[in-house]
């Protein structure tokens, strides 16, 4: 929902579905001409009025505490984690077929330019391997950390104490 109001009028308020776009402030512009219409609008619009000139209403956000700041950082983490280890399953076994045939590299038998070549098209799925695994081993010692915070915001609801009713004993 998207709300805007005049800057004649700013007690006025007139809620639209929808984001602020061309299409909700001509909606706006709809109820604006019913209010008119109808007599409840007390603001003379004698220069005319463009849906560009209402003025969309938001409202206050709060400031996220700083437990909710580390859980947001913690899922980013651990999605991050989640993204590295999908490339780095997706790279493996070719970059693990690459790595094998560089031992011809370093043998000291004749090698085919169709062996080399074949070797240097791999030589990209190494690189992205290498580097994802790289990456990888990074995020998940950070992800390590992350778990923790998610996991005491998890547990913080399950040790509050029970409030205790009337009557028990």
């Amino acid at each position: 929902m998207v709300q805007y109001t005049l800057v004649q009028s700013p007690e006025v308020i007139l809620t639209v579905p929808g984001k602020d776009s061309v299409k909700a402030r001509e909606k706006a512009m709809d109820q604006l001409i019913e209010l008119m219409d109808a007599g409840e609008l007390q603001t003379e619009l004698s220069d005319g009025f463009a849906p560009q000139q209402f003025i969309e209403v938001k409202e206050p956000t709060a400031n996220p505490s700083p437990e909710e700041d580390a859980v947001t950082h913690a899922v980013q983490v651990l999605s991050n984690l989640a993204t590295l280890k999908l490339k780095l399953q997706d790279s493996r076994t070719e970059a693990l077929q690459v790595r094998a045939k560089i031992d011809i590299l370093f043998s000291d038998e004749p090698v085919s330019e169709e062996e080399i070549a074949s070797l240097k098209d791999g030589f990209k799925a190494l690189k992205t391997y290498a580097q994802a695994n790289l990456r990888y081993k990074e995020a998940r010692s950070q992800a390590e950390d992350a778990r923790s915070v998610l996991d005491r915001a998890l547990n913080a609801t399950e040790t509050e104490p029970k409030a205790s009713k009337k009557g028990e004993n």
